[in-house]
């Protein structure tokens, strides 16, 4: 949960403005402190505190640092608090090794133990500095950077994206990665690692994507990639079609309002993915069982896979969190489809169960960022087309996955006309934005809420999941998601006078048991905001407000325009609080340590 930048010019520019700018293009990752190195005449010079990138830089000056190459980083805590000592980059007690890293190393405290027997000197608390440590231990004994870093990564266990230069090769980074997301970006004006793309798009668009264990090596002439056994590796480079521009505000106030209001966008790009979804189905043969697998908003958008697949294709389907799959690997066999949906492709819980499914199962990624981890090593891939998404609080890729696994849903099926229903989404989304007026007024009201309940039935339960968890990600105010169904067997105890009950109620099969549900919590005082058709008459009757929804917008695509105004509801409520949407406290946008 932390973010890596890496450049070396071909001119004698100094590269701190570049590093700094790259790495503030990585905020929305998370992190507590920031810091750079660079080299200059012989000497390693850094710069790094605690505190938000502007907050520091205001300090420190950070872009003012002499040399053309230097690695740059922001962390978030794992092992000591934020402070200056603790900050990337990292250095041995000489000064003559400067390491950034983002994961945990698991044996740190036996390394370290054994460093200081040894006679080095530990300044921070964090497991990152035991690696400058043991390749300046290496260097010493000989070893070039490269073969240093070989050295220090058949010592440490864990997950890590490592970058270290050394006094010892001028005009060298050397990098490595295991389990954490890292790239390397070839541009006109030099070379460039980072742990995601929008780090970099500035500056290059051409990407290599180390694999486990591969070194590589970034100096004036160009990129070298090695494997284990030292042989050159011939990567292959791919080219990002994603524009600097689309990783900036554009005139919006915060990236998430921006991503909001691309949805419809996003929903019509990723419909271009039928054919290859076609294709992966056809290649499907002999399947019995579905499984999903995935955290947070992509469970929600899962839940709704379940529904889908099992009601239209009659396909048991499970969803299964990652961090809880080992429990339920042993039920997987070569008649299971295994599917991943991850927004990053590095999340590092869906990497370690992706790893086990392939060992019995086919699975597929469903995934935004193309060349991440998930997609290459799921045997097939549905790339979703949101474009990059900088705002923790995800949105247009939720709806991206969702469209995704309608297409698959309905392929798999064969159902006709649930692919007519879908060409339609991207104008009701549209639509459904024209309520922005009515819901910044909703949230001025309803601002005060120390709790809210969000209810649905059947493909509107994981709405109500996923509604609940938006508001609570930016707005820090308690959110519970609850089918409708389930208000009897305890909720309904905490309903009291007052408190927000948002009700999803498209028309369809479900209405007249989430009416009566509605009333329910009506009448043990509850305010009931309702999200439901424009020309429903009896539900605003009953409720105290009514967010209106195109009353042609069907039942099993209500998840697909009902979530809109939840995520403007939590958006609004959180200026309102005086709260940044795009960086809520203690999280970050792609969690790449367990």
């Amino acid at each position: 949960m932390c973010g890596i930048v890496g450049c070396i010019l071909k001119d004698d520019e100094d590269v701190a403005p570049i590093l700094l700018d790259c790495i503030s293009k990585l905020e929305y990752r998370g992190y507590d402190s920031i810091g750079i190195a660079t080299f200059h005449d012989n000497h390693i010079n850094v710069k790094k505190d605690k505190g938000k990138i502007e907050e520091v830089d205001n300090k420190l000056d950070l872009a003012d640092m002499p040399g053309n190459f230097g690695i740059a980083h922001v962390r978030w805590a794992t092992h000591g608090d934020p402070s200056k000592l603790n900050s990337h980059p990292q250095l041995d007690e000489d000064n003559t090794v400067a390491v950034v890293h983002n994961g945990i190393i698991e044996n740190y405290l036996e390394i370290k133990e054994k460093l200081t027997l040894e006679g080095h000197v530990f300044k921070s608390d964090t497991d990152t500095e035991v690696i400058p440590h043991l390749i300046q231990k290496f260097i010493k004994e000989k070893f070039d950077l490269e073969h240093a870093v070989r050295k220090t990564i058949d010592v440490i266990e864990g997950a890590y994206a490592i970058a270290a230069i050394s006094l010892n090769e001028p005009d060298k980074i050397v990098a490595t990665r295991k389990d954490s997301p890292l790239i390397v970006g070839i541009g006109d004006g030099g070379y460039y690692l980072a742990s995601d793309s929008p780090a970099i798009l500035k500056y290059a668009r051409d990407i290599i994507y180390p694999e486990r264990g591969e070194i590589v090596i970034l100096d004036k002439e160009g990129v070298v990639v090695h494997d284990e056994f030292d042989n050159v590796v011939n990567k292959d480079i791919e080219t990002i079609n994603w524009t600097p521009e689309m990783a900036e505000k554009e005139g919006y106030d915060h990236f998430m309002i921006k991503e909001i209001n691309e949805q419809a966008s996003a929903v019509r790009n990723t419909l271009t993915q039928k054919e290859n979804i076609q294709n992966i189905i056809d290649d499907l043969e002999g399947i019995e069982r579905i499984c999903f697998v995935a955290c947070g908003t992509s469970y929600h958008a899962s839940l709704t896979g379940k529904y889908l697949i099992e009601s239209l294709a009659g396909i048991p389907t499970d969803v299964v969190l990652a961090s809880e799959f080992k429990y339920s690997a042993n039920t997987l066999n070569d008649k299971t489809l295994v599917i991943f949906i991850s927004q990053s492709g590095e999340t590092a819980d869906s990497l370690k169960a992706l790893d086990v499914a392939n060992q019995t199962s086919k699975t597929l990624g469903i995934v935004n960022v193309a060349g991440s981890s998930i997609t290459r090593r799921a045997q097939y891939v549905i790339q979703t087309q949101a474009g990059p998404e900088i705002g923790v609080a995800a949105t247009k890729t939720y709806l991206s996955q969702l469209t995704a696994i309608y297409l698959f849903a309905a392929l798999i099926s064969n159902n006709a006309e649930l692919l007519k229903e879908l060409d339609n989404v991207p104008d009701f989304i549209d639509e459904s934005l024209e309520n922005v007026d009515l819901i910044e007024d909703l949230s001025r009201r309803y601002n005060f809420a120390r709790d809210f309940f969000y209810l649905g039935r059947g493909y509107s339960y994981p709405t109500a999941l996923e509604g609940a968890l938006k508001l609570k990600e930016i707005t820090y105010i308690h959110g519970e998601g609850y089918a409708a169904g389930e208000l009897k067997h305890g909720p309904l105890a905490l309903i009291d006078e007052g408190i927000p009950v948002v009700v999803i109620i498209p028309p369809g099969d479900n209405y007249r048991k989430t009416m009566s549900n509605l009333e329910e919590v009506k009448s043990r005082g509850a305010n009931v905001l309702a999200i439901g058709a424009a020309n429903d008459e009896s539900l605003k009757a009953k409720a105290d407000d009514v967010i209106p929804i195109n009353e042609n917008v069907k039942e099993i695509i209500a998840p697909l325009i009902y979530i809109v105004p939840l995520q403007l509801i939590a958006y609004y409520i959180t200026l309102e609080k005086g709260h940044d949407p795009d960086k809520p406290k203690n999280l970050a946008k792609c969690v790449t340590v367990e």
